[in-house]
C-alpha cells in the first residue's frame, strides 16, 4: 500500500518535470483567427490574404464581368502597341526579334504587291469601258500586274530569308517569309504594327 502511494508520487514528479521542460506547453497568446496548430501569421501576410480575398470575384456573374473588363483591357493595349510598335503588348504572331526585323526588312523597300489593291480598282474601272480592242489591253494590263507582283514577291522572299538566315543563324524562323510577304500586300499606310522604319533604311539590328 506504501509502495504504491510512493510509485504515484514519483510519476507525478516525473511528469512535472517532462511538462516544465516543453516550452511549446507554456502560455502564450494566440491569434484567435489562426488555425489550431498553426503559428500566427505575419501582418504582411494576412494584409495579402485579405487583398486576394477581397480581389475574388463573389458570384459567376461578377467573374464574367472582371474577365470582360480584362480582355477589354488587353485589346486596348493590343491595339496601342500595334500603332506604336511596343513589344510587350503586340499579339503573339508580330511579337519577337525575328518578326520585328522582318516588318523592318519589308518596310524599308518598295514592293509592287502593296500597290495591288489600287492597281486593280483602276483595271476593274477601266474594263468597263467597252470599246474595240481596249478589252484586250485592259486584259495585258491585268496579266503584266500579277506578273510583277508574283516575281518581286519571288526576289522579297529569297532576299529576305537569306538576310533571316545571316542574322538568325539559330532561331526558329519558320513562317517568317511568308509572314513577310503577306506584309507586302498591304498598303504600307494600313499595314499593322506601323512600320518603324523610313523607305531606304536599314532593319533595326541589322549591320550596316
Amino acid at each position: 500500500m506504501f509502495r504504491s502511494r510512493s510509485t504515484s508520487k514519483d510519476e507525478q514528479a516525473a511528469a512535472a518535470k517532462v511538462t516544465a521542460g516543453r516550452p511549446e506547453t507554456s502560455q502564450q497568446p494566440r491569434d484567435p483567427q489562426a488555425p489550431k496548430g498553426r503559428p500566427t501569421p505575419k501582418r504582411s501576410e494576412a494584409n495579402s490574404q485579405r487583398r486576394s480575398l477581397a480581389k475574388t470575384p463573389a458570384n459567376r456573374k461578377e467573374a464574367t464581368k472582371r474577365a470582360r473588363e480584362t480582355r477589354r483591357a488587353d485589346l486596348a493595349k493590343q491595339r496601342e502597341a500595334l500603332a506604336n510598335g511596343d513589344e510587350r503588348f503586340l499579339p503573339v504572331r508580330d511579337k519577337g526579334p525575328v518578326r520585328r526585323f522582318v516588318r523592318d526588312f519589308v518596310d524599308a523597300r518598295y514592293s509592287v504587291a502593296e500597290f495591288f489593291l489600287p492597281l486593280a480598282v483602276v483595271i476593274l474601272i477601266l474594263s468597263m469601258v467597252n470599246r474595240g480592242a481596249f478589252q484586250t489591253y485592259v486584259l495585258l494590263a491585268w496579266m503584266i500586274v500579277i506578273a510583277l507582283i508574283v516575281i518581286n514577291s519571288l526576289i522579297t522572299g529569297l532576299s529576305l530569308k537569306r538576310a533571316l538566315k545571316q542574322r538568325f543563324p539559330d532561331e526558329n524562323l519558320r513562317g517568317a517569309v511568308a509572314y513577310g510577304l503577306m506584309r507586302t500586300l498591304q498598303m504600307r499606310r494600313l499595314r499593322l504594327p506601323k512600320p518603324q522604319v523610313k523607305r531606304g533604311e536599314k532593319p533595326r539590328g541589322e549591320k550596316p
